[in-house]
């Protein structure tokens, strides 16, 4: 089974934008949904954002809704986090995350997540 990779993570300053990418290969088609997880140091790992990969529901994080934008590509086996006004607080390790593999469900729930990436860093300062 080919990982699911994240790219496009760096540091900017708050305020700033940045474009997480996920390659899927081999799990869009599997998957119910997609998603990107995040975890600061000394945190636990939170949900921020899932897609469906059939009906193009979407979902976000309160703390991000407004500001970062999920999307996907499936001829490409891309998904995509657009990340707009970036805060100090949104620093963290992101994670790309495929879920409800089989199943029919729309969007997934918190212990459907299957398979996951390694991870990219997102550094913002103030």
């Amino acid at each position: 089974q080919v990982p699911l990779v994240e790219s496009g993570g760096g540091s900017v300053q708050a305020g700033g934008s940045l474009r997480l990418s996920c390659h899927a290969s081999g799990y869009m088609d599997r998957s119910a949904c997609m998603g990107w997880f995040r975890q600061a140091p000394g945190k636990e790992r939170e949900e921020v954002a899932q897609i469906s990969t059939r009906q193009w529901f979407t979902y976000y994080a309160d703390s991000v809704k407004g500001r970062f934008t999920i999307s996907q590509d499936k001829a490409k086996n891309m998904v995509y986090f657009d990340m707009d006004s970036l805060k100090p607080e949104d620093t963290a390790m992101y994670y790309c995350a495929a879920g409800g593999m089989g199943s029919s469900s729309s969007m997934c729930g918190p212990h459907q997540w299957n398979s996951w990436g390694q991870g990219t860093q997102v550094t913002v300062s103030s």
